[in-house]
């Protein structure tokens, strides 16, 4: 682990012919932190994902993931375990043959593979299935495995986008005692939800991005001061004003 920031953005922009996805995004996310990228539909995040990991380019500005340049998606991606909307698993597979292949493509050794496999496996319940083939996995099965897929080569930083979709309530408790766990170990967890309760335990930092501009950013709590409601506000409350008031100024 280096001394730079787990992820950094300066004026990052993407533009899709006259249509600015992302606008002079600037983000600074420190080691160790639980990262909770928030906005509504069409506002950006899965944009701004696209290009932390590589898979798509910025039109202008710059990000650094461990002070690795996105545009250098070899060199990047190394620290990076991902964990899309709709997780990139072959239905033809088990689960373990999943892992085992993308453990290959990750330059793990093979014990390894073996051993993290196991213990993820176990760690999500999904031992028992772990030789069925994926094509008869439900939603939450195949969020198990896109998960234990992500964590698999030990990453310093997660991307995770909704990644308790599908999972019932014992799984879904689960990915949250991993995350805590990984960002007592000094990984970086960078989180986009519409659960906003799942933020409001876990993040460390929170992020709230509207129509490709952040339009509000710091500590839940430090947002949560920021509202006027005569009683105690929730993340939920800070969202809906901070997104609803945007919307009305630039109205």
């Amino acid at each position: 682990m280096t001394n730079n920031p787990a992820i950094s953005t300066d004026q990052l922009t993407k533009e899709y012919g006259e249509t600015t996805a992302v606008a002079d995004l600037d983000l600074e996310v420190a080691t160790g932190t639980v990262y909770g990228f928030l906005g509504p539909n069409g506002a950006g995040k899965t944009t701004t994902i696209r290009m932390l990991t590589s898979l798509t380019r910025p039109t202008s500005g710059t990000g650094r993931i461990v002070g690795e340049p996105i545009t250098e998606r070899e060199t990047a991606i190394r620290h990076v375990g991902y964990l899309p909307e709709s997780p990139p698993i072959y239905d033809e597979l088990t689960a373990r043959e999943q892992l085992e292949y993308h453990g290959g493509l990750r330059d793990m050794d093979a014990a390894d593979i073996e051993q993290r496999t196991g213990e993820l496996l176990d760690r999500f319940d999904l031992a028992d299935d772990a030789d069925s083939r994926i094509s008869t996995y439900s939603k939450g099965m195949r969020q198990k495995t896109g998960l234990i897929q992500a964590l698999l080569h030990d990453p310093d930083v997660l991307i995770l986008d909704e990644p308790t979709s599908g999972l019932d309530p014992r799984a879904a408790r689960t990915v949250r005692e991993t995350i805590t766990e990984l960002a007592a170990d000094d990984a970086t967890v960078f989180l986009s939800t519409h659960i906003l309760p799942v933020v409001e335990e876990l993040a460390t930092e929170v992020g709230i991005l509207y129509e490709g501009q952040m339009v509000a950013e710091g500590p839940p709590e430090t947002l949560k001061d920021r509202m006027e409601t005569g009683g105690e506000s929730t993340l939920e409350d800070v969202f809906f004003e901070v997104t609803t008031e945007t919307a009305r100024t630039e109205g």
